[in-house]
């Protein structure tokens, strides 16, 4: 299959045209509409500063619905001793900065370049991102983020700077799922560490009719509230 090189509109090739390893398309911008109009077909931007801008459509994708989270029972315990404070929408800069530096992705060279920073910031207050933040105290222990379109929230990245914090995000975004409206959480890559929270593989087509029946419009939302 060919790599397609991106035109000025923001259109983008049919997915099913990916390469094996899921790399569908370069070039481009990264501006709120692009963006929009690539998470709506379940297309993502992952790549290093430096590099042109590179459009994935991995094949199976990794998702969570809701209803099947699995709650470890560590994990319950430590949620049930309030050691953490979470909170939705709060920090999203900040959780974004943070996720590009977890783990030594900045000495390896972190895909969540200052551009992309930019970039998903702006579509968090166009209300198309959101994040959630884990605190301890009033320090930021760990969170996640993701676009948001309608019933389908695309996460992007997570981080943890005490033991937990990202996993109770987790937790507390797939328990607030209900309230928040959604109907799938897409985790983009298979791992072992999301595997053992409920998460299941979907190929290409049947997530494609996700997104169709779950996608109606894309409209921007309010700023997230937890219950």
């Amino acid at each position: 299959m060919p790599v397609f090189r991106l035109i000025d509109a923001p259109i983008f090739p049919d997915p099913d045209f990916a390469e094996p390893d899921g790399l569908l398309a370069i070039g481009g911008d990264l501006s709120p509409a692009r963006l929009i109009m690539a998470y709506t077909q379940g297309i993502f931007p992952w790549f290093s500063g430096g590099d042109p801008i590179l459009w994935w459509s991995p094949t199976p994708r990794l998702v969570l619905f809701p209803d099947e989270f699995h709650l470890p029972k560590r994990l319950r315990r430590t949620i049930a001793t309030g050691t953490f404070t979470v909170t939705a929408d709060t920090a999203f800069a900040a959780v974004i900065a943070a996720c590009a530096t977890a783990s030594g992705r900045l000495e390896q060279g972190t895909w969540i370049t200052a551009e992309m920073q930019q970039a998903y910031c702006r579509l968090h207050e166009l209300g198309f991102a959101h994040s959630i933040e884990c605190w301890q105290g009033d320090q930021l222990a760990g969170g996640l983020y993701g676009v948001c379109l309608d019933q389908i929230f695309f996460g992007e990245s997570m981080f943890t700077k005490v033991t937990d914090a990202s996993k109770v995000a987790l937790a507390v975004l797939a328990q607030q799922a209900a309230h928040l409206n959604l109907a799938m959480i897409d985790c983009q890559m298979t791992t072992e560490h999301l595997l053992r929270f409920g998460t299941r593989e979907l190929p290409r087509d049947i997530f494609q009719a996700q997104l169709n029946a779950h996608i109606s419009s894309c409209l921007p939302q309010k700023k997230w509230l937890l219950q």
